[in-house]
Formats: structure tokens, C-alpha cells, sequence
């Protein structure tokens, strides 16, 4: 799937919140839940710095619209985020029904980005959100936008060194 220049605001607001994680202290992700008719209705940050691994951006969404979208809105619902979703993200996001994912940076170029500062392997393999929820449509990455994630996670991982 192609990422429309109209969906281009939504992801640097995404790459805006990831830096707001980095700032406070966490990983730099963020993601943005978007109504079909393109209302925003719920953003978030990483918040895993708390001790709790599972505070993914990419996860609250699903929390979010379980509670408060009947199935057809979160059909029509768009998750933009940073970072392509962790395994336990996109699986979250496909129980609930979400529609499109549109992600800046590919888990590949994560991982990839990641050896550099040698960063140790995650505890949970890294795979596409295509491999975990195969009925999802899934866009991205973004080139324009994914130099700035890289540089995000860079200064992350290389303030913790």
C-alpha cells in the first residue's frame, strides 16, 4: 500500500511524540489513532521507561478503540506511528479489528539502525506486521520522515552507553 501525502501531518505528528518520549526519558516512539473521517482521537508516546515493557504507543490504540469505537469505526480507523508495530502490538491491533497501519520506519530498518551502537537483540524476535496479522494493510516505510526516526533512536541508545 502507498502512503498518501494527505497522511503525511499524521506521521510527523507521530515523529513529533517519539521525540517527547526521547525527551522524557524513553524510547522514541509515537502513534496517532485516526477516525475514518480523519478526526484525531487518541495519540501517545512510548512509555516503557515506567517498567512496564507492554506501555507500546502502537498498543494503546487498541485499548483505546476496544473501549470506545464500535467495530465498524475501528474498521475505518487508521494507527499511525514511528516504528512498524512489535509483534505484540500488531496482534493487539488485529484482535480489535483496527483497520490501515502506516508506519515511518520498517522493523528491518530498526533492527538494522540499531547494530550500529550495538544495541542487544530484543527478547522478542522481530517480525513484520504482515507475518503476525496478515489481514492488516500496512503502508510505509517513509523515506523522508525515517532519517529523523533513525536519529531519534541513535541518540537514545547512544545516551544509555
Amino acid at each position: 500500500m502507498v502512503v498518501r501525502d494527505g497522511e503525511l501531518p499524521y506521521l510527523r505528528r507521530c515523529v513529533e511524540l517519539a521525540a517527547e518520549a526521547l525527551e522524557s526519558g524513553d524510547e522514541p516512539f509515537g502513534s496517532v489513532l485516526v477516525a475514518g473521517d480523519g478526526t484525531v482521537l487518541a495519540e501517545d508516546h512510548n512509555r516503557v521507561a515506567s517498567g512496564d515493557r507492554t506501555r507500546h504507543p502502537e498498543f494503546e490504540p487498541a485499548r483505546w478503540s476496544a473501549a470506545r469505537m464500535t467495530p465498524a469505526e475501528r474498521a475505518a480507523a487508521t494507527v499511525y506511528t514511528s516504528g512498524e508495530h512489535c509483534p505484540m502490538c500488531a496482534a493487539a491491533h488485529a484482535w480489535v479489528g483496527l483497520g490501515r497501519i502506516v508506519y515511518v520506519a520498517s522493523s528491518e530498518q530498526l533492527a538494522s539502525w540499531l547494530t550500529e551502537p550495538g544495541v542487544p537483540a530484543p527478547p522478542v524476535r522481530t517480525l513484520p506486521v504482515a507475518e503476525i496479522a496478515p489481514g492488516v494493510a500496512v503502508a510505509g516505510p517513509v523515506p523522508r520522515l525515517a532519517e529523523e526516526v533513525k536519529e531519534l533512536h541513535l541518540r537514545f541508545h547512544r545516551g544509555r552507553g
